[in-house]
């Protein structure tokens, strides 16, 4: 499910090299509707939820680069409320944080998933490429045990208008799916 490796790297911090790939993949797709469909082969989204990621990558490559930086680093690494980080939001900075991403780490082992040792294992964009590796049912109950931190990232991100909270809500309302079913 490649649609979810794709919003991992919206989700990372913009690069440079980041943007000129998206920019020269957007121009080869014929627009950034064609490249979230061809994400999106499985049509695992809605076409609202294809559309909504479609004009956040319009929205991104018509800012200005350094200005979308700023934006990301203000939202996501100054603001605590929004951090990407999921545990951050169940146990804060305290020393119980440390055995669930020990946890974390060993879950995503079991499924031969490493993460490269300068990022902690709960950071939602590599949680998400690890995602794009599962199957689609795997996937929704994945995403369901990390809904209730979903919710507010994605709740906190709506209050102040980011244009984030829309890929965020997405992702949470895959892993409410499950929840729905059961």
């Amino acid at each position: 499910m490649q649609v979810f490796k794709l919003l991992s790297a919206l989700l990372d911090y913009p690069t440079p090299e980041f943007l000129a790939e998206l920019r020269q993949a957007v121009g080869e797709a014929g627009g950034a509707r064609d490249l979230v469909l061809g994400f999106d082969r499985e049509q695992v989204f809605s076409p609202d939820e294809r559309l909504a990621i479609a004009r956040f990558i319009d929205d991104a490559l018509a800012a200005d680069p350094t200005e979308l930086q700023s934006r990301y680093v203000q939202t996501f690494d100054l603001t605590p409320e929004h951090s990407l980080h999921l545990t951050h939001h169940i146990f804060g900075e305290e020393k119980t944080r440390g055995p669930a991403l020990i946890d974390l780490t060993e879950y995503l082992k079991t499924y031969g998933f490493t993460h490269p040792e300068t990022e902690l294992p709960d950071y939602l964009p590599l949680l998400l490429e690890f995602v794009s590796q599962l199957r689609e049912d795997e996937a929704k109950v994945f995403l369901g045990d990390a809904g209730k931190v979903l919710k507010v990232i994605a709740e906190n991100l709506e209050k102040v208008g980011s244009p984030y909270a829309a890929l965020v809500r997405i992702i949470d309302n895959h892993g409410s799916l499950v929840k729905l079913a059961a």
